[in-house]
Formats: C-alpha cells, structure tokens, sequence
C-alpha cells in the first residue's frame, strides 16, 4: 500500500501530462530526471496486483502513464486517474489508446492477466522499445487490433516479434524510422498471421515522399 499511495499521491504530475501540455525537456539532466520518474510510474506492484486484480491494476498504471483506457460494455474512453472505479467495483479493460503516454517496458507485465483486451494503440509513445511489443504475448488470446506508429525506438526485431498474436485481425505500422527492412516484416506477418490484414504503408515519413 506504501508503493500504491506514493504512486497515487504523484500521478497528477507524470511526466507524460507534463508533455502533453506542451512543455519540452531542454537539457540533458532533466532528460534523465524524466526518464527516471517514467520508471518509477511503470513498476510493477505484485501485492497491488493481488489486491485489487489485474485489469484495475493495469489501468492505474495506464493512467499513471497518461494513457486511456475503455472498460468492456463502455462507449468511451477515460484518461483521468481519479476517474477510476471503486476498488471493488469488477469491470474488464477492453481497449487502450496509448498515444503520447510514457509507457515503458517495465509496466508491460501489467497486462498479463487480461483476457478482455482486444484493441491497442501505441502512437508517439517515446519510451517504446522492442521488448516492450515482445510482452503483449501477454494478451495473445484476445488481442484482435494493434496500431504501433511514431514510435522511434522500435527496430525490426520489435516488429517481428507481433507474430506471436496470433489471433489479431488488423495490424497498422507507421511512421517507424528505426524499422531497416519494412518488406521483410511486412511478409513475414503476412505468413505468420494468414487472417489478420497487415498494413504497413511506409517506415518513415520520408520513405513515403521519395515514393510519391
């Protein structure tokens, strides 16, 4: 509870708010200093996990992280920490839009225990690595749609590493400068994932105006 309240007590200030409203990390220290408290709200908490269940757990980290988060049997979505639902209400995570979050490889094994999800979105997520993709074998079973776009970090190994979803129905790749060789994961998703429709239209922003 000590970690959970400490968590609770400085959400209002995660560093992804901090970047939505349009401030800038100027020099290289307070680069580290972000990155360091983007840690601390992506740990993973077992106890927490126990205590209150693994779809409330993981949208305390989601929001922490400044994402938002559409429970099963829900219209919209809720992006407001405070917002949540009571802890003992029961409800299941059914989409996450994680765009401009500060979600990090560390916070990934929140998903497991899932068995609702069935749509994310990764769009200009700073902190997106490769080993962060690898962890969605977590929701493998229900996981249906899948975006990752501007996600700097992410290379070719990330990539190929989505054939593991193996019941996704859509995938959507863009903007992604550090992914060397797009064909070759293009078709290997292609035959890794015969009923799911890949697409992936360009690598970078720049490959799409040479083509034009």
């Amino acid at each position: 509870m000590a970690f959970e309240s400490m968590l609770n007590s400085c959400c209002r200030f995660s560093p992804a708010v901090f970047l939505k409203n349009g401030n800038k990390m100027g020099y290289q220290p307070q680069r580290h200093l972000w990155a360091w408290l983007n840690r601390i709200f992506n740990m993973v908490d077992p106890v927490r996990i126990k205590e209150v269940g693994a779809d409330r757990a993981c949208a305390e980290w989601l929001l922490r992280c400044g994402a938002s988060v559409k429970y099963k049997n829900s219209t919209k979505y809720v992006n407001d920490y405070n917002s949540l639902p009571p802890e003992r209400s029961s409800f299941a995570i059914q989409e996450v839009d994680a765009t401009d979050s500060a979600v990090m490889n560390e916070g990934f094994p929140h998903f497991r225990g899932l068995k609702h999800l069935e749509k994310i979105t990764f769009h200009r997520c700073s902190y997106l690595e490769d080993e962060a993709l690898k962890k969605l074998v977590y929701v493998k079973d229900s996981l249906k749609h899948l975006q990752v776009s501007s996600c700097g970090d992410v290379t070719d190994e990330g990539i190929l590493s989505l054939a593991a979803l193996i019941n996704l129905n859509s995938i959507l790749l863009y903007d992604l400068p550090e992914v060397k060789q797009r064909e070759k994961c293009l078709n290997e998703l292609i035959k890794a994932l015969p009923s799911c429709k890949v697409d992936f239209p360009y690598a970078s922003y720049s490959e799409k105006d040479e083509k034009k």
